[in-house]
This record gives C-alpha cells, sequence and structure tokens, in this order.
C-alpha cells in the first residue's frame, strides 16, 4: 500500500513539474477605470478584464502605471481612461487579465492613432 501511495506521489510530482508557466504577454490599448474597482483593457484582440467591481480582480493591479494627468480622459469624475502597455499573463478564453507585471502609460495619440483600436473606448 504504501508503495503504491509513494509511486501515485512521485508520478503525479511529474506532471505538476511539467506543466508550463503562463507566457507574459505585453498588451497595448485603452485602459478604461470607468467606476471603482472596474477595469478594462481594449487592445486589437478586444476587451480583456481586469477587475470588476464587488468580483474578480487581477493580480497586480498596483503595478499599472500611472498616465500624466493630461493623458486621461476623465468621464466620471476621476475615472476615466487612458493609452497603456501592460505586461499581463492571461486567460484567452475568459478574455481576462490574471496579472499585470507592470507596463508603460502611453500618450493618448498613440492609442488614437492606432488602426487597430478603436478611436476612443
Amino acid at each position: 500500500m504504501k508503495k503504491n501511495l509513494f509511486i501515485s506521489v512521485i508520478i503525479s510530482s511529474l506532471f505538476i513539474v511539467a506543466l508550463p508557466a503562463k507566457a507574459v504577454e505585453t498588451r497595448c490599448g485603452w485602459l478604461l477605470v470607468p467606476t471603482p474597482g472596474n477595469r478594462y483593457l481594449i487592445d486589437k484582440n478586444g476587451t480583456w478584464t481586469i477587475g470588476a467591481q464587488g468580483g474578480y480582480q487581477a493580480q497586480g493591479i498596483e503595478n499599472i502605471p500611472n498616465a500624466d494627468d493630461k493623458e486621461v480622459v476623465r468621464t466620471n469624475g476621476n475615472y476615466g481612461y487612458n493609452c497603456t502597455c501592460l505586461n499581463v499573463t492571461v486567460n484567452s478564453n475568459l478574455r481576462r487579465i490574471l496579472e499585470i507585471q507592470g507596463g508603460e502609460a502611453l500618450p493618448l495619440s498613440t492609442c488614437r492613432e492606432d488602426p487597430n483600436l478603436p478611436k476612443s473606448p
């Protein structure tokens, strides 16, 4: 019995070690923060959820770069959107950003001039 358990543990460990790590991707586009707790990124592939008020929140939200005030469009008090690139891991099936490792805030003109993005979110 102990021998079978030991073999099962060894085999299970091999599968755990063999699982690939999620690759970090750089995604650029409109970062929307329409209301508290709600964050989305719209890039050339669509809309990605970063966080939903009272629900899902990606890890590493504190790593989202701060945009210069003149590069933020305010649509709801202090909330609005800006242009950014984020280094993230994603779940493509759910269109969800899992973790934010960093990024760079960009001028609004970068997103406005990108033919793969809407002119504004």
